[in-house]
Formats: C-alpha cells, structure tokens, sequence
C-alpha cells in the first residue's frame, strides 16, 4: 500500500510520534532480509537518504534541502522517534545524485543513537560545499542506494530509501525495474518530489507527485510527501524522517495510489529528454 502526503495535511510531528498514525509492522526475524547477515550491530532502521542535484534544482533549492537534512536530523522530533523505536537507534547514509554514475556519498554508514551523534552528522553535512549534476537518473541513484544496503555494517529491522527529486528520471535504466528489484529485496522506497516551480522547460512534468507514487515509491507503508511550497521545506523534511524513523505512516490515506495504470507515463522523462534532444 501506498501513500501520498501533502505537508500541510500531515499532523504536527510531536502528534506523529505519540502514536496517533497507523504503525508499519516491522519485518520478523523469517523476513528476506532480517537473518542475511550475521555478526553484526543492530539498528532499528537503516536509513539511505538519497539527495537530487541535478541542474534543475537552482541553487537556492540545493541549500534549502541540505540545510532542511542537517536540521531535521538535530530537532527534538527525530531525536524523540528515535528514541521510541527499538534499541533507539538508526543506521543512515547520506548520498547526493544526478545522472546515472554521478553519486557522491556525503555521509558513509553512521549510526544515530543521541543528540551528540545526531549534531556531528549534521554539521558533516553542512561543511560540505553545495554541488550541481545533470541530468536525473532516479533508477540511478536507487540501485546506488541498494548497494549501500550491501555494504552496511549494521543490520536493521527495516530498510528505507529516502528519495528527493524535483523531475522525472530521464537517464540510465528506466525507473520502474530499479524500483522493483529494491522491493524484491524487501526495500521500502518513500518519496520526497520538489514541486515549487512551475513547469518552464520541455523536461519537466506537472504532476510529480503523481509519477512519484506510481512509478517511483512502494514497500509496506510507502508514502511520498510532496513540497509544493518552499517555505514548507524544511518542514517536509522533518516530518518525513521522523515517519520513516518511527515506522510511521499517516493514519488517513490522502491520494490513493494506482493499482495498474500509472496516472502519469513512467517513461514521460525518458520521452521528453529524447523530444528535447531533437529539436
């Protein structure tokens, strides 16, 4: 099932963590994945947070989602999640990406357990100078992100992948078979699409969110949350880790997602790249 969240119909964050949303049920120890490796520490969540800076986010845009990453990790509502789930702790990788191959880890696996931890990912995150890719490869940056899970040290009772983006994938692979061998490996995907400029060029589509939920999220609980204003930025942020570190997802289903046809072409970027290209 999944889910589609406007920020300003979310519930205040504190209200999210005092339990009144509809929980995920965590993956038991016969899950696919729980058991595969052995001998190491334990998280509650491995959490990969997989950053776009493609071209079409202006500069602005790019110091407003890190600054957004670096504070929602330090704010009481993260740290209270965190401390609510199971051992009170969280495994997260932070990478930024654009076309496909264009992957840049900011912060390699750390574990989260406490404000310290939490203050010295943050301020990592800060010092490091803001950047710009191409074009966008979605598929990219989730098959980038399922070799994280490979490579993690730590082993979580689940697995999320964090994904920003403010246009579709119209590079590498396209974006459905990465999003479904993820899930194969039982991998929840949730969705962050950037919508607070209006359409201006031949790339770009109007109903991100939609393609989100369609084409790019899925796993138990999946939900995307959707920025269409810039001064809801950092809230959005906030609120989505907090859900996703909580195992949450909203109580009241918002958008229903499509069970067949995607109401938005998974192919639309690969399609407008190619008409862009010809003219």
């Amino acid at each position: 099932m999944r889910w589609c969240v406007s920020v300003g119909a979310v519930l205040v964050a504190g209200a999210i963590v005092g339990g009144d949303v509809a929980g995920v049920a965590a993956p038991g120890p016969n899950s696919r994945f729980a058991d595969a490796r052995h001998n190491v520490a334990s998280v509650n969540v491995e959490l990969v947070i997989a950053v776009d800076v493609s071209y079409s986010m202006d500069l602005d845009e790019l110091a407003i989602q890190r600054e957004g990453y670096a504070q929602a990790i330090v704010s009481k509502d993260f740290l209270q999640a965190l401390r609510a789930g199971p051992g009170g702790n969280v495994a997260v990788t932070y990478f930024e990406w654009s076309m496909s191959g264009d992957e840049k880890i900011i912060i390699p696996w750390r574990v989260i357990d406490g404000p310290e931890s939490a203050d010295a990912v943050a301020a990592e995150i800060m010092k490091t100078p803001v950047r710009r890719g191409s074009s966008t490869s979605i598929s990219g940056a989730i098959n980038f992100a399922v070799q994280l899970f490979e490579e993690n040290p730590y082993r979580g009772l689940r697995r999320v992948i964090d994904i920003s983006g403010d246009g579709p994938n119209n590079d590498g692979a396209p974006v459905t078979g990465a999003r479904d061998a993820a899930l194969a490996k039982g991998i929840i995907i949730n969705g962050l699409p950037i919508m607070v400029k209006e359409p201006s060029s031949m790339i770009d589509i109007e109903n991100l969110d939609l393609y989100y939920e369609d084409c790019v999220i899925g796993g138990p609980g999946a939900f995307i949350m959707a920025i269409k204003d810039r001064e809801k930025f950092q809230e959005a942020i906030r609120t989505k880790l907090v859900l996703e570190v909580a195992g949450r997802t909203p109580e009241r289903r918002i958008v229903p997602a499509a069970e067949k046809e995607p109401r938005v072409p998974c192919l639309i970027g690969e399609k407008k790249w190619q008409e862009r290209r010809a003219r």
